[in-house]
């Protein structure tokens, strides 16, 4: 209950007009069979009450960012056309997870995950907590663009934002409160009040489960360009670190680790990894463990038993597609025609950008080699409206600072060819992309 909403805003961000503009009924069904068929290898595999689902961030990486990224490329006729930038997108997520299973069964990742700073880990949580509340304040209504200044304060006072700010102010205190799936309680009372302002239309509980036009519509082929080296060896240090914080996070609580290691790691890992792959074929972003597990750790969840009920309950969310589609209705903004607010998930949105940006207590900001690349990789992310920029810049910054600082030796190898690769992408890509 706790992660349910995923089955709602997961669907909200994959069908955005201004990202990547996928079918909503399709996607939720990508969303729940996806995060059923990666927690049952969770359960089966490693044996862990740990829960997998499309990752926030990541599918906001994939919709805004990387589908944007395509369409501009096929306006150009650089890569094919006659594509949907989505199609491509997802090509990169099964490359991706490919070359995740591949560093997980090699033992690679840890080398990975060590080499890079840990504030820039943090950092780029943090920008991407950010980047993820600045896309639900937008489709709150509550900032909105300006032609000058390019960001303004919304229509506060139009019936969406209204109903947006409602939603946020309950979800809020409801967490505040401490309530268990608060979010989801949140994003249910928004969706219910919304029905009386006119925003939100009642369709029915129950269904088959709406048409799977995603299912295998990925094009691998056309995801292998040297355009795409970049996001796609994002996308895999995305996933990694958050799945590595999550497993210790999650472990850390239930009293799962020996010796501060995590038995059967590579085989949890392994769940991820596999389940991306399958997400990418059934037609959604990266999937990755979530936190929210903790929730059933905290129950008393300690074997993969809990994991199994977890992925039978997303199959049964199949059959209630009418009110999956009535919470995540978008409505058109009071301030432009052409812009589309959804004030039901927007504040599940902000609430889930402020959790990810707790990590930022952990840069070591009295280091300036150490917290400026941070906090250059935070703000760049929401004010260039690009996770790619953010995590270049931090990757280009920190070298630079840390040799200026006469301490080059602290940067490892990885970091260095990771600052060639960036520095040759501005350099040999156009700066738009």
């Amino acid at each position: 209950m706790t992660m349910a909403y995923i089955i709602v805003v997961n669907p909200a961000i994959l069908s955005s007009p201004a990202g990547a503009a996928m079918d909503f009924g399709a996607v939720m069904v990508a969303t729940c069979v996806a995060s059923a068929f990666a927690t049952l290898l969770m359960a089966f595999l490693a044996r862990y009450p740990i829960a997998l689902a499309p990752g926030m961030g990541l599918n906001a990486f994939f919709s805004f960012e990387i589908c944007g990224m395509i369409a501009a490329l096929q306006a150009r006729h650089e890569i094919a056309e006659g594509v949907a930038p989505w199609q491509i997108a997802l090509g990169m997520v099964f490359m991706s997870g490919l070359l995740f299973t591949l560093l997980t069964f090699l033992k690679i990742r840890e080398m990975v995950v060590n080499a890079v700073p840990a504030s820039l880990k943090y950092g780029i949580a943090g920008g991407i907590g950010l980047f993820i509340a600045f896309i639900g304040l937008e489709e709150a209504g509550i900032v909105a663009g300006h032609p000058i200044t390019y960001v303004q304060l919304g229509d506060v006072a139009a019936r969406p934002t209204l109903l947006a700010l409602i939603g946020l102010v309950v979800t809020v205190v409801l967490m505040a409160r401490r309530v268990k799936g608060a979010i989801l309680i949140g994003l249910v009372a928004t969706g219910l009040l919304g029905i009386p302002f006119g925003l939100v239309t009642f369709e029915g509980v129950v269904s088959a489960p709406p048409a799977w036009s995603t299912l295998g519509r990925l094009r691998v082929g056309d995801a292998l360009s040297v355009h795409f080296i970049a996001p796609i060896l994002m996308l895999v240090f995305f996933d990694m670190f958050d799945t590595i914080g999550t497993l210790i996070g999650v472990s850390q609580q239930g009293g799962l680790l020996v010796d501060g290691k995590l038995p059967r790691a590579t085989s949890a890992l392994a769940a991820d990894s596999i389940g991306t792959v399958a997400g990418a074929v059934a037609g959604t972003s990266t999937v990755t463990s979530y936190i929210e597990s903790a929730a059933g750790v905290s129950e008393g969840g300690r074997t993969g038993f809990a994991s199994v009920v977890t992925a039978l309950l997303f199959i049964a969310a199949l059959f209630f597609s009418p009110l999956v589609k009535m919470f995540g209705a978008s409505v058109p903004s009071t301030i432009s025609p052409d812009v589309f607010l959804r004030p039901v998930t927007a504040p599940a949105l902000i609430v889930v950008g402020f959790l990810m940006m707790k990590t930022m207590m952990r840069v070591s900001w009295d280091d300036f080699t150490e917290g400026l690349p941070a906090f250059l990789t935070v703000i760049m992310m929401p004010l260039t409206f690009s996770i790619t920029h953010g995590f270049a810049i931090g990757f280009i910054s920190y070298p630079i600072v840390k040799t200026a600082a006469g301490r080059a030796k602290e940067v490892h190898p990885l970091v260095w060819g990771l600052f060639a690769l960036f520095v040759a992408r501005y350099i040999f890509l156009p700066l738009r992309l």
